[in-house]
């Protein structure tokens, strides 16, 4: 069965996604301790949780019994080609605005 595709904007637009993915900025959690700064069903979070695996966000490994989630990059390259492309465009822009401000300054 081929997984879902998910875009990573519809992945990072839920609150509750960016704050797990915050929460796993420092460090690996389990899903129970992810699961504790949340208002939310034990279903809930593993949905939350899957859908951030499945995009490629979080990787998880069983240790023991217990099941540690990680950020990987992979999730994040999507957003950041995209902040890349605009990163460019408007430092054209102010190339552009800074060449004609010291033009009509000379002038």
């Amino acid at each position: 069965m081929a997984q879902p595709m998910f875009d990573a904007f519809q992945v990072i637009a839920d609150p509750s996604r960016r704050k797990m993915l915050a929460l796993l900025y420092n460090d690996s959690m389990t899903i129970s301790s992810l699961a504790e700064n949340f208002d939310m069903s034990r279903p809930a979070v593993s949905k939350h949780i899957k859908i951030l695996q499945s995009a490629g966000f979080i990787s998880i490994k069983d240790v023991g019994r217990e099941r540690y989630c990680t950020l990987k990059q992979e999730g994040f390259n999507e957003v950041r080609e995209w902040m890349n492309y605009f990163d460019k465009f408007w430092a054209a822009k102010l190339k552009n605005l800074e060449a004609l401000l010291n033009n009509n300054a000379r002038n």
